[in-house]
């Protein structure tokens, strides 16, 4: 698995970049199925949203991956205050989307 991090209105640390990494890359595991055609690339966006507001929900974050070549596109976004908790939560919605997606593929393997 491959990811591409894009950094919008941004200057990362190297804490946030290894953050990025250390929670995307944990969902490797359940990538590895659809990686038989070839390498997966997660497309990762984490962005200010805006240069003057201080406060409130002014990070974004954003993942998206295709499960095959032309395949589908599993992507999650998540605004909050603080890029690591946005980042957490994008993980956890692909976690799910990624779960959802096999249910979907071995419910109609199985008809």
């Amino acid at each position: 698995m491959k990811i591409d991090i894009k950094y919008t209105q941004f200057k990362p640390t190297e804490d946030i970049v290894e953050h990025v990494v250390k929670k995307i890359g944990s969902l490797e595991r359940f990538l590895k199925s659809f990686e038989k055609d070839g390498e997966i690339t997660v497309f990762v966006e984490i962005a200010r949203s805006t240069k003057h507001h201080k406060k409130g929900d002014v990070f974004y974050a954003e993942a998206t991956f295709e499960t095959t070549p032309g395949g589908k596109t599993i992507r999650a976004t998540d605004t909050q205050a603080d890029i690591r908790i946005s980042v957490d939560n994008v993980k956890e919605k692909l976690k799910k989307e990624i779960r959802r997606y096999k249910d979907k593929l071995i419910q109609t393997r199985r008809r």
